[in-house]
Parts: structure tokens; C-alpha cells; sequence
């Protein structure tokens, strides 16, 4: 009986502890934007670390542009300044004789 309820204990806790860390995992994963929340104005290219798609399951698609500092914003893919900046990426890593 002693045995049973540990090994019920253990998988309890096992459990547990997988559900908070795919729900961490989740939660970063899942950021969308909202219409309130879009930077409208363009980001010069050297404050821009990176950027991510937003999750497809969100209902508005997004770029989340991560900027120096850690901050992030969200973009409208669909910008020209955006569309401008992936390209000159783009090019930069074809110069240096990466594949894309």
C-alpha cells in the first residue's frame, strides 16, 4: 500500500511539475497583438535585436519586434518599412553566403 500511494505521489508531482513548465513554455509562445498595442511609425534598424511571427493561432497576425534593450513591440508584417528591413536582411545574409 506504501509503495502504490508513493508511486501515485511521484506521478502527481510529475505532472505538476510538467503542466507549469509547458504552460511558461505555452505562454511565450502564444503572445499575440492587439490593434491597440501596434507600433505604427517605423523602428530604425539598428535598435532592432530580432523579431518573431506571432502565434497562428492568434487572430490578428503579427511581427513582435524585439529591440535592444529587451522591449518588445508589435509590427504589422504587411508595413513597407517592415517588408524593407526583412529584405535588406535578407540580402545581408546572402552577401555572407548564407541560405535563407
Amino acid at each position: 500500500m506504501k509503495v502504490a500511494s508513493l508511486a501515485l505521489v511521484t506521478l502527481l508531482l510529475a505532472a505538476l511539475w510538467m503542466e507549469a513548465h509547458s504552460f511558461s513554455f505555452d505562454r511565450k509562445l502564444s503572445t499575440c497583438c492587439y490593434a491597440n498595442n501596434f507600433v505604427r511609425k517605423p523602428i530604425a534598424t539598428k535598435l532592432i535585436q530580432s523579431d518573431r511571427p506571432t502565434d497562428h493561432r492568434c487572430s490578428r497576425q503579427a511581427v513582435i519586434v524585439v529591440l535592444r534593450r529587451g522591449k518588445e513591440v508589435c509590427v504589422d508584417p504587411s508595413a513597407e518599412w517592415f517588408k524593407t528591413y526583412k529584405e535588406n536582411q535578407k540580402n545581408s545574409l546572402k552577401t555572407l553566403g548564407l541560405r535563407v
